[in-house]
């Protein structure tokens, strides 16, 4: 299930601003990621998506800069959202009908079930990225460490280091 209401209004504000990533910032993405189906599952989001992972990987990686599995975990842990093709309006759409329980389409439900596609694309990684992708909207799997959980929950939350002027580029 998605996040908190709050969370969701930040995450559509972000979803509306969101810049694409700067060619040094898909370097970093290269990197953290290494070549292959990882980069190239995280290059085909779109820009939001993208600056999303990019944000909670350096979340991640400013706290845990020697743990490249959960910089990992928290770049990709958002890829399966591609496969619903939803825009911003779209995923608050789908995300108002998952909090009431109503019934969804086809691309509300790949939205919803986003952690679960996620996972299988990611399952010939480490656990603590395939389980992150998996349950990050839900509990801790008990073979994840609490720590690196809730390090893992709150580089979902983390927002652009740019504050409210976006870096006057418009985030």
């Amino acid at each position: 299930m998605p996040g908190s209401w709050g969370h969701l209004a930040a995450r559509f504000v972000d979803a509306v601003t969101a810049r694409g990533l700067t060619p040094a910032e898909v370097r970093i993405v290269q990197k953290w990621s290494g070549e292959g189906p990882m980069l190239s599952a995280f290059l085909a989001q779109p820009p939001l998506d993208q600056r999303h992972g990019f944000d909670s990987a350096s979340y991640v990686a400013a706290r845990a800069p020697d743990r490249r599995d959960l910089i990992r975990a928290a770049l990709l842990h958002d890829v399966g959202k591609r496969h619903a093709g939803l825009g911003p309006l779209g995923r608050v759409i789908a995300s108002i009908l998952i909090r009431l329980h109503f019934p969804l389409g086809p691309r509300f439900a790949l939205y919803r079930d986003h952690g679960r596609l996620a996972a299988a694309e990611l399952a010939g990684d480490d656990k603590v990225v395939v389980e992150f992708a998996r349950h990050h909207h839900g509990s801790r799997p008990p073979d994840v460490d609490p720590g690196e959980w809730d390090l893992l929950l709150a580089s979902d939350r983390a927002r652009s280091p740019f504050g409210a002027d976006r870096g006057g580029q418009g985030r």
